[in-house]
């Protein structure tokens, strides 16, 4: 008798640890239950918030990341500075002063060869080692990278002129010509260099701008466009939909 006494008092120890593991197991799939079912994060949330142009990335990295994205965001003060001062001051040089771009270089050319000509034959007298000229080397592969990537940037500017051309996309053909107009009309206002300057500035300033404001501009942004697309919905059903391109599609082909 006490055999069995002593052999059932180990099954119901095993029963009760078996009884014990599958209420752990239902709790811990019912805890993972109802994490799944927890509302999204903030974070989570902050994603799904409309962004500008659609973008998913950060401004940083939709910027191509590195010094350039660096510089345009101002995450180096000293060094944006430093890069808008000099573009600053070559635009006042060459537009203000009306300084000339050959003279520029060649005067700059003429000071530094007189500069290093006289340190390297001064040296003996001052009794300073000669200044350390490095060898400068260019690369071929830097070229074939740069010459690769305009080249596909022109190819793909050539397909879309050429289904613009071909009458394939009413809406891009639109937006192109409204776009070339526009680059006609600023190009009256201002010369080449100081478009440039001027496209330089935004560059230094509406990113940073962006980056610091984006969670205030981004729900106007949002309120503007569906205001556009409903124009252009109204634009579209009035006037484009009543011009033939179908049938010069088939006169063409």
């Amino acid at each position: 008798m006490a055999d069995v006494l002593e052999k059932s008092v180990p099954t119901e120890e095993s029963l009760i640890e078996k009884i014990a593991e599958k209420i752990h197991d239902h709790d811990s799939s019912s805890s993972s239950e109802s994490e799944h079912e927890k509302p999204d994060s903030p974070s989570a949330l902050k994603a799904k918030i409309y962004r500008l142009f659609g973008r998913e990335k950060p401004v940083h990295k939709v910027l191509g990341g590195g010094l350039p994205a660096d510089v345009f965001l101002w995450r180096d003060k000293k060094l944006s500075a430093a890069v808008l001062g000099v573009a600053t001051a070559i635009w006042v040089l060459f537009e203000l002063v009306e300084y000339h771009f050959l003279s520029l270089v060649c005067h700059i050319l003429i000071f530094a060869l007189a500069v290093l000509f006289l340190l390297s034959n001064a040296h003996a007298f001052m009794k300073k080692s000669p200044p350390k000229i490095p060898e400068i080397h260019i690369k071929e592969e830097h070229f074939l990278l740069i010459a690769s990537a305009l080249r596909n940037e022109l190819n793909q500017a050539f397909v879309i002129l050429r289904s613009i051309a071909l009458g394939r996309d009413l809406k891009k053909f639109l937006m192109v010509v409204f776009g070339l107009w526009i680059i006609s009309v600023v190009g009256n206002w201002f010369n080449f260099l100081t478009l440039v300057y001027i496209c330089f500035v935004v560059l230094h300033t509406v990113p940073m701008l962006y980056e610091k404001h984006e969670d205030k501009v981004d729900p106007v942004a949002e309120k503007t466009l569906k205001e556009l697309k409903k124009h252009y919905m109204v634009f579209d059903e009035k006037v484009l939909s009543k011009i033939p391109v179908a049938s010069l599609k088939a006169k063409l082909g």
